[in-house]
């Protein structure tokens, strides 16, 4: 008893489930969705004003742009003078090292030019010398000052008043005295002497230019209590737009309270839950069985958290526009994966929560619901490259026309609407061309399976189907006998063709173990004849197992190991248990030794598949093929399917069975020719 307490019941653990999904959802995206405080406005240039009259409430500056502000800085820097202090000590070091290394003279040069030589270093340290690389960077603007600090005082020379030590070196060898021995006093090295005695001085110079650019003021201009700011459809205007931007910038500044922040964030968590919620009890009342798949159920919520996460990053840090976002992808991976409807709730929730974050709600919602619909409508099932390329055009082109025809509502002007935003519906189309390889990863981490996949493992020239053409060539052909059937019944029902073709491709690939003890494989001889029965019901039941084996040894998806678990049921080897039964008449027979493992059948797919393998297996023993008998043995062998309750575990109908049964007949009287039968003439009497 005490264990029942602790174990909670189905419909508790069902609560806690979609509870836990929803408080982490809402947890989640609350989390990243901007912190705006105070009046929350819509509006850009040369868009008309949507609200009512707006007049001031307090005086509060009319802030200048961040351009603006970066524009007066960048003038002032570069008029900025930098300072440099003048070292005299330079120019005695170096003569006094000249002189003490050129005592007896320079070779090649006259004795008495040594003092012509430090009469010349002499005018050009007095003039000034900075290091090249400093020189060459003030130099580039001739009106370029410097501030020269010798002593207590400061004076602002022009920068070419100077040299850089090249520049002096240069000037020091071409001096018409010294010209003519050029060579010889290259060769001393006399650049060696000749040293930047202006030196910059970067605490002096960095505290001055920041005193200098602190003093740019931040607003240019007032707005005064009961100012009118602008009226219901008036066009904002680049000067409106900065008033616009001051006042919420102000009320943001003066409303920075906690109990405002807490406001806020009690807001977005009533929103998104509310959202959240209705999205969940969609699942609940129509979609029920997705949660019983944690996997499934997982990619629903990460796909609807994942968007408006990053709508929020962009928003906070104005990396891009949020329309470049590729949304459409949403409702493409969940109608490719689930269905059309679910594909079309995810992305009307996503796309709701993330009109928090944005700036015009109204156009935000309207086209991305456009695109979405138009995604869903273009890519019902995706199998080949070249329907994404289709959907992203599509969705490229919706985008825009909705946009331009949102523009004409508003502007009523070819001429003054924005054309910038059709580069961002070209780059969502773009992106959303990754949906593609994502696939992969998505199949991959929540354990779903494409038809782009499906498509893949239906290779027959893949590893797997070629041995089985080769070790089992009678199996390979019936298992795309049945293929093509059941593809066939899908196709009539709305069932997944696709998948039906897929999965019998593999059903019997447990037969390549023992493929001669299979009637399709033999050529006259069955060596089952000469077995037990039970012997030989367990080497054909064993087909199931080594199948199974198979398939994870070749890592094929989960849904196609359910063919091969599912396409006998827990139904018998008739031959086998019938024959034993007759022959053993009196002795009380262990059916589980004729019975299949299973289990039976839970998708349509599966029941498809069960149905188009019996009698396409059956159809081969028929004596002769008339229309008859072919009626005859489809309907016996599905009844009796049906009377043995294989299909109580799947959602198929009887109509669906019925529509089955037709289908098979018709293509067995088209595979064996069937004619009508031609009457007699009877002979006269």
């Amino acid at each position: 008893m005490a264990r029942n307490k602790n174990m909670l019941s189905p419909y508790w653990r069902n609560v806690i489930t979609r509870v836990t999904l929803i408080v982490a959802s809402v947890v989640i995206i609350v989390w990243f969705l901007p912190r705006n405080s105070g009046p929350q406005f819509r509006y850009d240039v040369k868009k008309p004003w949507m609200y009512s009259s707006l007049i001031a409430n307090f005086d509060f500056p009319i802030y200048k742009t961040d351009e603006t502000i970066q524009a007066e800085k960048d003038s002032l820097t570069n008029h900025f003078e930098p300072y440099y202090n003048f070292r005299e000590e330079v120019e005695t070091e170096q003569i006094a090292r000249l002189t003490n290394n050129f005592k007896s003279g320079i070779p090649g040069v006259p004795a008495d030019y040594m003092s012509i030589i430090v009469d010349r270093l002499h005018r050009l340290y007095e003039a000034g010398i900075i290091r090249t690389p400093e020189y060459s960077k003030l130099a580039k603007d001739t009106m370029n000052m410097v501030r020269v600090v010798s002593g207590k005082t400061a004076q602002t020379t022009p920068i070419n008043c100077f040299y850089s030590t090249f520049a002096a070196y240069e000037k020091l060898l071409s001096d018409e005295k010294l010209a003519p021995y050029r060579q010889a006093l290259q060769r001393c090295n006399l650049v060696d002497y000749i040293q930047p005695n202006l030196v910059y001085d970067q605490e002096r110079s960095e505290t001055e230019r920041n005193d200098m650019l602190s003093s740019i003021p931040i607003a240019s201009g007032m707005v005064l209590s009961g100012q009118k700011i602008i009226d219901r459809g008036e066009i904002v205007d680049e000067h409106t737009y900065r008033v616009l931007s001051s006042f919420e910038r102000e009320m943001k500044r003066r409303s920075a309270s906690s109990s405002t922040l807490s406001s806020t964030i009690t807001g977005q968590i009533i929103f998104v839950t509310i959202l959240m919620a209705l999205f969940t009890i969609y699942l609940a009342l129509f979609r029920n069985d997705y949660f019983e798949k944690p996997r499934a159920i997982t990619m629903l919520y990460v796909m609807i958290t994942a968007f408006p996460i990053m709508v929020s990053l962009m928003m906070e840090h104005s990396i891009f526009s949020v329309y470049a976002l590729p949304f459409a992808m949403t409702p493409i991976f969940v109608r490719v994966f689930m269905d059309s409807r679910t594909a079309f709730i995810s992305h009307v929730i996503m796309v709701l929560i993330c009109a928090a974050a944005v700036k015009y709600q109204y156009e935000f919602i309207i086209i991305q619901l456009v695109a979405g619909l138009v995604a869903i409508y273009s890519l019902r099932e995706l199998s080949l490259r070249a329907q994404l390329f289709r959907t992203a055009f599509l969705v490229t082109l919706s985008s825009g026309i909705i946009y331009f025809a949102l523009q004409l509502m508003q502007d009523n002007s070819i001429l003054q609407m924005d054309h910038d935003m059709y580069k961002y519906f070209i780059v969502n189309g773009v992106l959303l061309l990754f949906a593609y390889p994502l696939m992969l990863i998505v199949e991959k981490t929540f354990g779903f399976v494409s038809n782009v996949t499906l498509i893949e493992l239906s290779n027959t020239s893949k590893d797997l189907l070629r041995k089985l053409s080769e070790v089992a060539p009678g199996t390979f052909q019936h298992s795309i006998m049945v293929g093509n059937l059941g593809a066939e019944i899908a196709n009539k029902i709305g069932a997944k063709a696709q998948l039906v073709r897929t999965g019998a491709l593999y059903h019997d690939i447990g037969k390549m173990y023992n493929p001669a003890f299979f009637t399709e494989n033999q050529a006259g001889v069955n060596p089952l004849n000469k077995m037990k029965r039970p012997d030989a019901a367990q080497i054909v039941i064993s087909h199931i197992a080594e199948g199974l084996k198979i398939a994870e040894k070749y890592n094929l998806p989960t849904v196609i190991k359910d063919f091969i678990s599912t396409h006998h049921g827990q139904g018998k080897t008739k031959y086998f248990f019938i024959s034993y039964k007759n022959e053993h008449p009196k002795e009380e027979v262990d059916e589980s030794l004729f019975t299949y493992p299973g289990p039976n059948p839970f998708t349509r797919e599966q029941a498809i598949l069960m149905m188009a393998d019996t009698v396409e297996a059956a159809s081969r023993s028929l004596p002769e093929y008339t229309e008859e008998s072919i009626s005859a043995l489809v309907n016996k062998l599905i009844d009796g399917q049906v009377e043995e309750g294989y299909f109580e575990d799947c959602p198929i109908t009887f109509h669906d069975i019925n529509v089955a049964k037709q289908v098979l007949i018709e293509r067995l009287k088209s595979i064996y020719h069937t004619r009508i039968s031609y009457p007699e003439l009877k002979k006269k009497a």
